[in-house]
């Protein structure tokens, strides 16, 4: 399970994560991940499959990731956003109630530019490259979301391609928890995903984008070399500042 204290901030954290609190430090309190409701200090995250995940904030915001017409949370979101524009990861008729549907690739081969802030919520993304279907390039056609709330960075890196540069790292800031596609074939191999994830240094991992128990398996047999990897028996969990675990682990949670 996890370690039983939350570890201290590191010192480069405010400069890393720059509209947090930085008043924010973590307490010694037990970080077992528990399903709960929504409080505050806490964010609700939701398995739902594929790469979809329902975000829940205090203040009651829902966020969907990857909304498509395949996979969706059964709540209708606030706000979703959709990484590249593919059938299981965007959907060209998204539900009417939703508030504000970000996409990850911008017009006429533009770069998307996101900077939303939303009651407890702020979004903002980071491009990079895809490969197309013929073996080219389409430039800024991935979109790394990233979610603050209730004191937490949470990146979802979408449909990853390819390794990253400083230029992207800088961008994403610090990030606590990172949503990482582990196929190793549609986006980038398990070796170049993994030193994505030796670079960003997260607190927890949380793996997407599986398809099946066997492509998990090869990347949990690489990734449990460098960290621990505890599987969950529920698909939400909560999460804090203060429940993050001491040293980075990957938490593998059950979903489609």
């Amino acid at each position: 399970m996890f370690a039983l204290l939350a570890a201290p901030a590191r010192a480069a954290d405010n400069e890393r994560c720059p509209r947090l609190v930085s008043e924010i430090r973590p307490l010694a309190v037990p970080a077992a991940f528990k399903l709960a409701a929504v409080a505050e200090g806490e964010v609700r995250l939701t398995f739902v499959g594929h790469s979809t995940f329902l975000i829940e904030s205090p203040a009651g915001v829902r966020i969907a990731t990857d909304y498509n017409d395949h996979v969706r949370p059964a709540l209708t979101p606030d706000i979703v956003t959709m990484n590249r524009a593919h059938t299981t990861h965007y959907s060209e008729h998204p539900d009417p109630e939703i508030k504000y549907v970000l996409r990850g690739w911008g017009a006429n081969g533009a770069p998307a530019r996101h900077d939303l802030k939303y009651e407890d919520v702020w979004i903002r993304n980071v491009t990079t490259n895809i490969r197309d279907w013929d073996g080219g390039t389409i430039l800024a056609g991935n979109s790394m979301f990233v979610f603050e709330v209730a004191g937490l960075c949470i990146a979802h890196l979408g449909h990853l391609h390819h390794t990253l540069t400083q230029e992207h790292l800088d961008q994403l800031g610090r990030i606590d928890v990172v949503l990482v596609p582990v196929d190793g074939s549609y986006t980038l191999g398990v070796d170049g995903m993994i030193e994505v994830l030796r670079a960003i240094e997260p607190r927890l991992i949380i793996p997407m984008h599986i398809f099946g128990p066997g492509t998990l398996a090869r990347f949990v047999d690489k990734i449990r070399a460098i960290y621990p990897v505890d599987f969950g028996d529920t698909a939400s969990i909560a999460l804090s500042r203060a429940k993050l675990p001491r040293d980075t682990r990957m938490l593998v949670l059950p979903g489609r």
